[in-house]
């Protein structure tokens, strides 16, 4: 038993360094020219335009733009942010020109950028689709358009396996459907994304319940794509970018500032090790494992190193949230340790100036924490995309404000968020074990190890 608790330090130890090295310098090799990642680490993550530069782009509405009012264009202002937002494109500027009836985007380049060609930069935002219910097989008798019918769409699941994509409508939308069912029995209403047809199902009922499915060949994946584009895509009108207005933004902070930013981190972190180990010893030795854990771990889920949370563009004001979370990790360790060496020197055992420093702390470090999180969670909610997760908790309580999408404001709350999960996980969870098991050695069972003075044993 004793043996298998003092195998614990020095697994919780590799684990941790051995994630850090991977997320940090990942994992990729080369066929000839062409680079393969198998895991992503701090090369790959986005960096905001400040850094690393990007694209300028106008959207204009196609065809006729008498029609189109403010409102439009501030809708479509709107889902353009939304889509920068759910690619996690959150270092990007939107304009709106009302008068020329124009969205100017500007948005930073992909890590992996090697040409910087700005039309191909556009086509990752994707088509800008318009959704469209017609009357028969074609699309030319339009029935229900757009944003001002279709309110949202969804993944389904039918008959146990199969899988469709929901449909709510807007009043006005769910008005026009139940009409168009009961004048359309027994005939074919279709379904279009721009000029692709989805589906073309014939009517066999009247629908006034404002809602419809889009069925077919769907996967998982396929009807999710499907859904996110009908979400972000869905406008008043169909949006064509300029190809003789793209131009390339240069970097504001220079080529030369991520390198002094590195610099400059590596030489903080090297201070706070070092005074860690120096104040604190044996605990100091530990906290500065967990907090390079924390720091891979912000890293990790930045960079796309988890395959279930894609890259995020790194801006300046996620880096703040990284400061600030790291700052709050320090602070955690720094808790516990003073804790652990005032027990020490009140003369209580080793073990018992451990579990006691762990529990003392605890509480502080946990309430901080916790705190930070929920801060977190609003910031995420309240400027993210109003689909999110965090939007759809908060939407009882945010409902009678107007969707904001700031995506710097949601990198700082992301980047706060997961290093704070990181500091509870890491340096209290973790490094409660790497303690524990340093102090089941005979010979690191020395009260100096641990900040005191006493002769506890």
């Amino acid at each position: 038993m004793k043996k298998s608790k003092r195998a614990t330090f020095f697994i919780v130890a590799v684990l941790i360094l051995g994630f850090a090295y991977l997320a940090i310098f990942g994992i990729s090799n080369y066929y000839g020219d062409i680079k393969k990642t198998h895991v992503k680490g701090v090369s790959d993550i986005r960096w905001g335009i400040d850094i690393q530069g990007g694209v300028e782009a106008v959207f204009m509405p196609e065809g006729d733009t008498a029609d189109i009012t403010d409102d439009d264009m501030e809708k479509a202002e709107q889902i353009i942010k939304i889509r920068l937002t759910d690619n996690n494109i959150t270092d990007a500027e939107v304009d709106r020109d009302n008068i020329n009836k124009q969205v100017i985007v500007r948005f930073p380049w992909q890590s992996d950028t090697a040409e910087f060609d700005p039309v191909a930069a556009v086509e990752e935002l994707g088509e800008t689709a318009l959704l469209t219910f017609c009357e028969g097989t074609d699309n030319s008798k339009v029935l229900l358009s757009g944003s001002a019918d279709v309110a949202s769409a969804s993944v389904g699941v039918q008959n146990g396996n199969e899988y469709v994509v929901q449909l709510q409508l807007t009043s006005q939308g769910a008005q026009k459907f139940a009409e168009a069912t009961q004048r359309l029995q027994g005939q074919t209403i279709s379904i279009w994304l721009d000029d692709t047809q989805l589906s073309a199902p014939t009517v066999n009922a009247v629908i006034t319940n404002g809602q419809a499915i889009i069925e077919g060949d769907f996967t998982a994946d396929s009807a999710s794509e499907l859904a996110e584009k009908i979400n972000a895509g869905s406008l008043p009108f169909r949006l064509s970018v300029d190809d003789s207005k793209l131009s390339i933004v240069d970097p504001t902070l220079g080529q030369q500032s991520l390198t002094v930013m590195l610099i400059a981190g590596l030489i903080t972190y090297g201070i706070i090790v070092v005074m860690m180990v120096l104040l604190y010893r044996l605990t100091g030795v530990v906290a500065a494992i967990s907090i390079t854990g924390q720091i891979a771990g912000i890293f990790a889920f930045v960079s796309g190193f988890f395959p279930s949370f894609p890259s995020f563009t790194l801006t300046v004001p996620g880096i703040a949230g990284i400061i600030l979370s790291i700052g709050m990790g320090v602070d955690a360790n720094v808790i516990i340790a003073e804790r652990i060496r005032e027990e020490i020197r009140s003369e209580k055992t080793i073990d018992g100036s451990i579990a006691a420093g762990f529990d003392r702390g605890f509480a502080a470090v946990f309430d901080g924490n916790v705190t930070v999180v929920i801060v977190s969670i609003i910031l995420m909610g309240a400027f993210g995309p109003p689909s999110s997760i965090w939007a759809t908790i908060l939407s009882p309580l945010m409902f009678m404000f107007n969707s904001s999408i700031t995506g710097s404001i949601y990198s700082f709350g992301y980047t706060l968020l997961v290093g704070s999960i990181f500091n509870l996980l890491i340096g209290v969870y973790m490094s409660r074990f790497m303690i524990r098991s340093l102090s089941s050695f005979k010979a690191l069972r020395k009260p100096w190890l641990y900040g005191g003075v006493s002769h506890a044993k």
